[in-house]
């Protein structure tokens, strides 16, 4: 069974995210072995310089990289990424699969990812132009997630 890891930098503050967390989380179960990492955001003042922020990341990065496991497939989630749609993803996870049977996805902060992060990854994926909350990002990638792997077992839940 696939291996599929989520590294998410900050916490989940809403309930309303977190229990959607938790229900795709549930979902994932038929497909997968889930696993969700949530690593602490490092501290930034309320108007940070650039080089705060360029610090920040650099710390972050360091806990991520330690998070990744060393043989999946990992995709780091940013704005230049490429996008996929639901059963090119769904095709993306197979490939993942196949190669090493675990595949890890990285959401980096409100500010981004550092740039050794998107370098070890394997691929940026780009899940849309527009600009979402960064804690809405993972139940929206939790959700496409879903949807690609029930494609790929061939459920109803992809129309």
């Amino acid at each position: 069974m696939l291996s599929c890891k989520f590294i998410t930098v900050g916490n989940l503050k809403e309930s309303y995210l977190r229990e959607a967390v938790a229900e795709y989380t549930k979902r994932l179960g038929g497909f997968c072995r889930p696993e969700i990492i949530s690593l602490k955001e490092a501290r930034l003042p309320d108007d940070p310089s650039a080089a705060q922020i360029a610090a920040a990341l650099r710390d972050e990065s360091v806990r991520i990289l330690a998070a990744m496991p060393p043989r999946a497939m990992k995709i780091a989630l940013c704005v230049e990424g490429k996008q996929y749609d639901s059963p090119e993803l769904a095709a993306l996870l197979d490939r993942g699969a196949a190669a090493s049977g675990a595949v890890c996805f990285v959401i980096g902060s409100s500010h981004g990812l550092d740039e050794t992060v998107k370098a070890a990854c394997d691929l940026r994926l780009s899940v849309s132009r527009l600009t979402f909350p960064h804690q809405l990002m993972q139940v929206i990638l939790l959700e496409a997630v879903y949807r690609a792997l029930s494609i790929t077992h061939g459920t109803k839940y992809h129309k």
